[in-house]
Order: C-alpha cells, then sequence, then structure tokens
C-alpha cells in the first residue's frame, strides 16, 4: 500500500533533501557489518518500532528527537544515521540535526522499505 503524502509534506520534505546527505541500505548494512563507531536512530512512532528495526537500532520518534538527542548524544561529530518508513521524515529530522550542529547526519534514502527491498532483516 504506497501512502499518499500531502504536497505541503512533500515541499518540505524536498527543502530538506537539498541539504541532508543520504545513504543507500547497502551502505549502512556494510556500516553496520564493520561496527563503525555511529548511532542509527529510527524516528517512526512506537508502534512502528514495535513491528520491528534495524539492527542496532535505537528509537527516538520523530516527535521527540531535537529535544532528547543532546542527552543520548553529546558529540556533535558522532556519525548518526536516521531513518523511517519510506525516507521522508527521516529527512525532515537530519535537516533538524544539521541546524542544531550535529555534523556527520545520514538519512536512509529509501527508508526501512529499501532495508526490506534489499532483503535484509529485522529485530524485534
Amino acid at each position: 500500500m504506497k501512502k499518499q503524502h500531502s504536497q505541503g509534506f512533500l515541499a518540505l520534505v524536498t527543502d530538506s533533501k537539498k541539504r541532508v546527505k543520504e545513504i543507500t541500505p547497502k551502505i549502512l548494512k556494510e556500516k553496520i557489518h564493520r561496527q563503525e563507531p555511529m548511532y542509527v536512530i529510527d524516528v517512526r512512532e512506537v508502534h512502528e518500532w514495535e513491528s520491528g528495526f534495524i539492527p542496532t537500532a535505537i528509537h527516538l520518534s520523530k516527535g521527540i528527537i531535537e529535544r532528547d538527542i543532546e542527552k543520548k548524544i553529546s558529540d556533535l561529530n558522532t556519525q548518526i544515521i536516521v531513518y523511517c518508513s519510506g525516507g521522508f521524515r527521516s529527512a525532515l529530522v537530519a535537516d533538524n540535526l544539521q541546524k542544531m550542529g550535529y555534523l556527520a547526519v545520514y538519512s536512509l534514502e529509501t527508508g526501512l522499505q529499501g532495508w526490506l527491498d534489499e532483503g535484509y532483516l529485522l529485530e524485534k
């Protein structure tokens, strides 16, 4: 089932994507495999998180991440990869984290759907 997003939301996402760096699920999988020092953050809602998440991920939903991120990650140079279902909400989050001073933020370009499309597994 394909979601129909509103024009205003899509315009926000398009604007954010001009400023954020995106990575593919394959690159993320390689980073996890190499155990690179990073935080993988699932920004979906808690009911989405409970259905399964990318291995090593922590949960900070889009609604609270800007409020709580500095308690969790104080070093602005820490590598952070954010993802949602399709890569839209995570682009908005990545843009905001960059505005907060985080220097190595990436959004998973196709979100969790792209991860699953590559055949990668989730944890629960």
